[in-house]
C-alpha cells in the first residue's frame, strides 16, 4: 500500500492551512528577498513546501544537505526536483577531510556507539554544511510540523534561530493527512521510501521502517533515548524535552 493510499485524506480547514502556508512563504520571500533558502530534507513535508514555492513563483532558493549517507532513493529526488519544477537545487556536502578523519578515528558505524559520536557525525555531515548553506542569508524555510514529535509540539510559523536568522515553518499546523492530501492533489514527487513505512527519513544507517503503533519518528535513531532524537538542526540550546508524540501509523484521522 502506498503512503498516498494510506494517509491521503481531506480534513476540515485544509484549504485555509494551504492558504496560510503560502502567505508565510510569501512573507519570507518578500521580507528576505534574495537572502532566503528552503533547507529541504527531501522528505514529504519538504516536497510540499518546494511545490508551494514553485507553484506560486516565490523567490526562495532551494538547498539540501547530501550527507554522504543518504539512501539512493533520497539522492535521486534532487534531479527529479530540478526536472519537475525547472528550479536548481543547491547541494551542500560535508568536508571530505573531516569525514575521512572521523571514520578513521571512530569507524563507519560510530553513530551506534554513543549519542556523543552520533551527534558528532551529524555535526560533520549536517550542521557544518548547513552553516555554509545559510551563510549570507537572513532567513530559511523548513518543513517542521508540530505533529511530528513532542519536541516539535510548539513549533511557531516564524521564529529566530540561534544565529538570529528568521526561520519560517509554513506547515507548522499541518497534519500528516494534510501533507499526503496535498501530495496526491498536486502529484508532488516524493521519496518512495515513504511507501515502505518510513515517515521520517534521514541518513540510511539512522533510519528504519516503523511498525503499527510506533511514534512518527520512532524509525530515527531508534537505539537512543527519545529526548536525544534530534540531529541539532532544529534544537534550541535552552529547549526542554517535550512529551513523546502519539502514534500516527495506522491512524487516518
Amino acid at each position: 500500500m502506498t503512503a498516498i493510499a494510506l494517509y491521503d485524506r481531506a480534513t476540515k480547514g485544509f484549504d485555509d492551512r494551504v492558504a496560510h502556508a503560502v502567505a508565510v512563504l510569501r512573507d519570507a520571500a518578500q521580507d528576505h528577498a534574495g537572502h532566503v533558502v528552503q533547507a529541504t530534507s527531501l522528505g514529504a513535508e519538504d516536497m510540499v513546501v518546494t511545490d508551494l514555492i514553485a507553484r506560486h513563483g516565490l523567490g526562495i532558493a532551494l538547498g539540501t544537505l547530501e550527507t554522504g549517507k543518504l539512501h539512493a532513493q533520497t539522492v535521486e529526488l534532487i534531479p527529479r526536483i530540478e526536472e519537475h519544477y525547472g528550479l536548481p537545487v543547491e547541494v551542500y556536502r560535508p568536508q571530505a577531510e573531516a569525514v575521512i578523519h572521523f571514520v578513521k578515528s571512530h569507524g563507519d558505524k560510530a553513530m551506534y556507539k554513543s549519542i556523543d559520536l552520533r551527534k558528532s557525525c551529524c555535526g560533520i555531515r549536517k550542521l557544518e554544511p548547513l552553516s555554509r548553506m545559510l551563510e549570507g542569508r537572513t532567513a530559511w524555510v523548513t518543513g517542521l510540523r508540530r505533529e511530528q514529535s513532542g519536541n516539535r509540539g510548539h513549533v511557531p510559523f516564524v521564529e529566530a534561530d540561534d544565529k538570529g536568522r528568521s526561520k519560517y515553518n509554513p506547515l507548522a499546523d499541518w497534519t500528516w493527512n494534510d501533507v499526503w492530501h496535498y501530495i496526491a492533489l498536486h502529484k508532488v514527487p516524493y521519496n518512495p521510501l515513504h511507501d515502505e513505512f518510513m515517515p521520517s527519513i534521514g541518513c540510511e544507517p539512522c533510519t528504519r521502517a516503523i511498525a503499527v503503533g510506533e511514534d512518527f519518528r520512532a524509525g530515527r535513531w531508534w537505539w537512543e533515548d527519545e529526548k536525544a532524537k534530534e540531529c541539532g538542526l532544529h534544537v534550541h540550546e535552552d529547549a526542554e524535552p517535550a512529551p513523546i508524540a502519539s502514534s500516527l501509523i495506522g491512524e487516518r484521522s
